[in-house]
This record gives structure tokens, C-alpha cells and sequence, in this order.
């Protein structure tokens, strides 16, 4: 998919590698931005122009966010953009390690100074921000995919687990090893909880089964916090043993310990919706047990874009066509406040320069060098990592290329946002 914009800076609808080609090779259109590629047309406006309905899914998690665009055209549905959104990581982390350093600093110079910690008040609705980040991320996510094409209808994955539906007392033990809805709620939750291994003998190329860690004629529930998974030889060895008559009692009381990615989910879940329903668009919701459903129905393997796909009521029976590439956008950030490094145990050892432009360029910035001569003789395109000499380094991915590049060798192709783009080849 390349993203079309008219001559004013409006959304029009994506078109393939091959008529962004043609369009600018006839003189029809400039390149407006080159992560994601984006072109621009001379002679187009929005006014002018028809549009079919395009609708973004999305499937959040704590580490990585898929995202879809499936385009409901007359000839069927068609899909034009698999997307991940890496979040940013160990932001609680260097939240702990300021508030070291700072409590360091004051009792260093301030000791007199009284503690300060109950004259503050959380407003409604807080979250950690490592969970706002989160949040924040996937909608500007949104917001740009909007500016790059006219979105009509969002679908996200509302909640990963139906907690009322597990916790339903007139479903019976057999039923959560069917091939129902439910069945599909409880055993996704079982297999992340797990780590899709049988739990007593660890063996995970095997047909799992649904057990009662306590059994039923033991006394024991059909709730989740009794229930793990395990291999059938296991599952007949234990028969009516408990887990920790059985020999592992550490299973019994890792039973009711519960999901982190799940609890982060659940505390994200109503706040996302309801950001994503003051953008005006329509927004359907859908459940994990309904997505993988639908995943494996269409054959699809376990990746966060096809599960985007798969989210919610609106997912076909078939799709036309699928892309070959997908785009990773990993945050970043734009800049880093800390004007400090830090040894190990928190006190200040070199300071840095309040300035972050140097010779016109930042870092993050994408750019291109060309070096007449030396080691890295040639053209290179990547993030730079700026410096006050004028040296600056040039990274793809995280993965520096080229070194102690000068800056006269180097132009904008464009500004830094802070998020890094990359593209990879579906099944490469």
C-alpha cells in the first residue's frame, strides 16, 4: 500500500507500488514523505474523488499492537496494510531510577526538607504511565493512519478474556474442552497463563487437555483459578489426585496467580474504547476468544497483525487478497530530558548539553550520506545519532551502519517524529 495525498494535503485512497510508479514517473505526483512512503498529487483534490470504506482493527497488547486495514470494496473485502506498534519499554524503570536520583539529590542537600508524599491526589480515571503510554501510542497511531487515508469504522479487541463468561456457574467441566465460543475464552487464557506447556511435564508438541488441578470429586470448581493445562498422559497419571498430591505443589499455588499482561489489559480496556469513541468513528468491539476463533478458522498463523484482522463481527468469511509486507513502527520518543548519566548506584557522573540540534540535524532524523572516501565509502540512509563534534552515526533498526559519519555528507529526508519505521516481508 502507498498512501495518497491531494494537492492540498487531504486523504485519498491508497493505490499499489506499481501506480505510485507510474504516477510519478509521468510528473503526476511528488514524494511527500518517505516513512511511511507517502506521495502527493499535482492535480487531485478530495472533492473530486470517490472513496470506499476502510476500516482499522486493532488488537492491543502490552508489548506489541497489531493493527489492520481492510478495505470493504464492491469486490469484495480486501486487506491493504498489516501494521505493529512496538510501545516504548522501561518506562517504569526510568521512572525508578529519576525518583532515586532526585530523593539521592534532596537528601544530599536538602535534609531538613519534611516528607511530601499524602499531599498528592490521583484525579479519576489515573492510570500508571506506562499504561497511558500505551494508550497514548495506539491513538496517535489512529491519528496519523487518518491523515494518511479516509478511515470510516474502527474495530479494536475490547477484552482479552470474558471473565462473566468463565465465571458462569451453569457451564459444565466438558464444556470448556468444546469447540464452543467460550471454550475458546478459557483455553486462550489458560495457554498464555501456562506458556502453552503441558504443566507438569513441560511438553508443548502435544494435544493439551483442560484439567481440575483439584478435582471435582475432590471438592474442586470449574473456575479458571482451578484449571490448567496438561498432556493426556499426565492428565491419566494424575487421575483423582490433587497437584500437590500428584507432586508438584508449586502448580497449586501458582493457580491463582494472575495474568500480568491480562491485569494490564483489563485496566486499559474501557479507556481505550472510550478514546477511540471520541474520535467520532464507529467502533465495534470484540473479545480474544472470538478473534482466535476466527484466526484459526481463516488458517492464519499466530501473529499480532492477524489477529488485528480476525477482531470483532465485521471480520468476512474470506479475504480477496492479503499485502506481503508489514510495517513496524517501534516508539521511540523525540528526545531524552535527562541531563545527567548516573553510575550504578545513582550519583551523577558527566553532564550533557542542553542543546539537541547540531548543524541542523537532531536525532532520530532520517538521512541520507553520501561519503566520497574511507571506511564507509557510499550512500546511507538511516536514523542519526547526532554530536556536538559533527561526527554523527547512522543506524537502521537499531543497528549502526556507519560511523563518525561528518555532517557535510549528510541531507534531510526527513524529520524525526519519534517512531522508527521499518518494513518486513510477511513469512521471510
Amino acid at each position: 500500500m502507498v498512501v495518497v495525498l491531494d494537492q492540498h494535503q487531504k486523504p485519498l485512497m491508497p493505490c499499489t507500488e506499481k501506480r505510485a510508479r507510474q504516477l510519478l514517473d509521468r510528473g503526476r505526483a511528488v514524494v511527500h514523505r518517505m516513512a511511511p512512503f507517502t506521495i502527493r498529487l499535482k492535480d487531485r483534490t478530495a472533492e473530486e474523488s470517490r472513496f470506499q470504506p476502510l476500516r482499522v482493527k486493532f488488537d492491543p497488547g502490552s508489548k506489541t499492537t497489531g493493527v489492520a486495514i481492510l478495505l470493504e470494496g464492491a469486490q469484495g473485502p480486501k486487506v491493504i496494510f498489516f501494521g505493529k506498534l512496538v510501545h516504548k519499554a522501561s518506562i517504569k524503570a526510568k521512572l525508578d531510577a529519576r525518583r532515586a536520583l532526585r530523593r539521592g539529590r534532596r537528601h544530599r542537600k536538602t535534609r531538613y526538607r519534611k516528607a511530601r508524599f499524602l499531599n498528592r491526589k490521583r484525579p479519576q480515571g489515573w492510570l500508571p504511565p506506562s499504561l497511558e503510554a500505551r494508550i497514548g501510542q495506539t491513538l496517535h497511531s489512529l491519528a496519523k493512519l487518518r491523515k494518511l487515508a479516509p478511515i470510516t469504522a474502527l474495530s479494536v479487541e475490547h477484552v482479552k478474556f470474558d471473565t462473566q463468561k468463565m465465571l458462569n456457574a451453569e457451564i459444565s467441566g466438558v464444556e470448556y474442552q468444546q469447540g464452543t465460543l467460550l471454550g475458546y475464552e478459557v483455553r486462550e487464557y489458560l495457554l498464555e497463563k501456562w506458556g502453552r506447556a503441558c504443566v507438569y511435564c513441560g511438553a508443548t508438541a502435544v494435544p493439551l487437555q483442560v484439567e481440575h488441578i483439584v478435582p471435582k470429586s475432590r471438592g474442586g470448581s470449574d473456575r479458571v483459578s482451578n484449571l490448567a493445562l496438561a498432556c493426556e498422559p499426565c492428565n491419566l497419571a494424575k487421575n483423582n489426585r490433587t497437584a500437590e498430591e500428584f507432586g508438584y505443589p508449586a502448580i497449586q499455588a501458582q493457580a491463582k496467580t494472575p495474568l500480568k499482561d491480562a491485569a494490564m489489559l483489563n485496566a486499559t480496556r474501557w479507556r481505550l474504547y472510550k478514546d477511540l469513541k471520541a474520535t467520532g468513528l464507529p467502533v465495534e468491539g470484540g473479545s480474544g476468544g472470538r478473534t482466535k476463533q476466527q484466526r484459526i478458522d481463516h488458517g492464519f498463523p499466530k501473529e499480532h497483525y492477524y489477529d488485528a484482522l480476525c477482531v470483532g463481527e465485521s471480520t468476512p468469511k474470506r479475504f480477496t487478497s492479503l499485502p506481503a509486507y508489514v510495517q513496524v513502527w517501534t516508539a521511540k520518543g523525540r528526545s531524552n530530558r535527562q541531563r545527567c548519566r548516573t553510575d550504578k548506584h545513582g550519583f551523577p557522573i558527566r553532564h550533557l548539553s542542553a542543546k539537541k540540534v547540531h548543524f541542523g540535524f537532531q536525532t532520530g532524523d532520517l538521512i541520507r550520506a553520501e561519503i566520497p572516501n574511507g571506511k564507509y565509502r557510499g550512500g546511507w540512509t538511516g536514523s542519526v545519532t547526532v554530536r556536538a563534534t559533527g561526527r554523527f552515526d547512522i543506524a537502521i533498526a537499531g543497528r549502526k551502519i556507519a560511523q563518525g559519519v561528518s555532517h557535510k555528507y549528510c541531507r534531510i529526508l526527513q524529520r524525526g517524529d519519534g517512531w522508527q519505521y521499518t518494513t518486513h516481508r510477511i513469512g521471510a
